[in-house]
């Protein structure tokens, strides 16, 4: 399936979370069979592509997609916490919301220094996470310089945020002005 096809396997919920707000929901692509694998088989083409060593995935929907890129080409997965999840010592890092801050953590073991790693995700908004992500990995030695996304946000600025850290950013599919 090409990306346009995957386009219309994705629902939009109106009003979702707050008034004014269209939700991009995920959910009837990964259940539709043939869009998913559609899905992750060009996310997997383009992390192959950028010379992934591993794939790093932020935690939720980054596990569905990363996870599935990472099995594809045969490489490891790296899991992006939240905090208090994994049951070994951790590194992580604080990053700021729109209202607040939020924490993501990894097992620093589960990298060698200089693993090139691509992050996938399902979407990229503000890019907050996907930066904190980047800044993290990078930390413990990893090489982080490419992240694909199945939907970009364009309006909300994230993959010109995650290009600034010297990312190449790529996404299946486009929604503007949301």
């Amino acid at each position: 399936m090409t990306p346009t096809e995957l386009r219309g396997l994705i629902r939009t919920v109106p009003d979702f979370p707050e008034p004014g707000i269209q939700f991009r929901d995920i959910t009837t692509l990964i259940a539709h069979g043939e869009g998913f694998r559609a899905a992750v088989g060009h996310l997997a083409k383009a992390a192959q592509q950028s010379g992934a060593e591993a794939i790093a995935g932020m935690e939720a929907r980054g596990f569905i997609f990363g996870a599935a890129v990472a099995v594809e080409l045969g490489i490891g997965f790296i899991p992006v916490r939240k905090p208090g999840k994994l049951p070994v010592p951790t590194i992580g890092i604080d990053y700021a919301l729109e209202y607040g801050t939020d924490r993501l953590e990894i097992d620093p073991d589960a990298i060698r220094p200089g693993q090139r790693i691509s992050i996938v995700d399902d979407l990229i908004a503000t890019g907050g996470t996907a930066v904190a992500a980047t800044r993290l990995l990078r930390k413990v030695g990893a090489v982080v310089s490419s992240a694909h996304f199945v939907i970009d946000l364009p309006d909300l600025g994230g993959a010109t945020q995650l290009r600034e850290q010297g990312v190449r950013v790529d996404a299946l599919i486009d929604f503007e002005g949301d």
